[in-house]
């Protein structure tokens, strides 16, 4: 079976995010959406509502399953024997820091590899940083993230 790896924050899951996600389930049998719970940062959702947002996003993907995870991803894929970690690039701005994790990730686990997919064109601008800015500030972000997280962000920041 091909299962892949995807990690992050999914503070909150965006439509860029549920693009690579839906992409990633024609390319493998299995894809876990891997909810950090170590962010570096203060997330505007607790982990359970992160993850809960992405189950509701990737419901209708029957080889998608979600889940939360803590420490290092790299033993976090060896625990469910995943090879392959996927990350997303959306811009030239983000290659430099996601090449550094890559080399890192091979360095502790040469038997895993990295897979870098891009979004959509009409994604690539779309962060959720940027969307929990302006969620923050009073603006419509409907465009770019689900129904469901349009809702929670709005009970979020009101």
């Amino acid at each position: 079976m091909r299962s892949v790896v995807y990690p992050g924050t999914f503070d909150p899951i965006t439509n860029g995010h549920a693009d690579l996600i839906s992409r990633a389930s024609k390319l493998f049998d299995r894809v876990v959406v891997a909810v950090a719970r170590d962010t570096g940062k203060a997330p505007a959702f607790d982990l359970e509502q992160r993850v809960a947002l992405a189950r509701t996003i990737c419901a209708d993907m029957p080889n998608v399953e979600v889940v939360a995870f803590s420490g290092l991803l790299v033993e976090f894929a060896r625990r469910l024997q995943v090879h392959v970690i996927m990350r997303g690039l959306r811009a030239v701005s983000d290659f430099e820091y996601e090449f550094q994790l890559a080399g890192m990730n091979r360095r502790m686990a040469p038997d895993i590899e990295t897979l870098f997919l891009t979004p959509a064109e009409q994604y690539a601008y779309i962060s959720s940083s940027l969307v929990k800015e302006i969620a923050r500030l009073g603006g419509d972000v409907s465009a770019f993230v689900a129904p469901e997280v349009h809702a929670a962000l709005r009970q979020r920041f009101g």
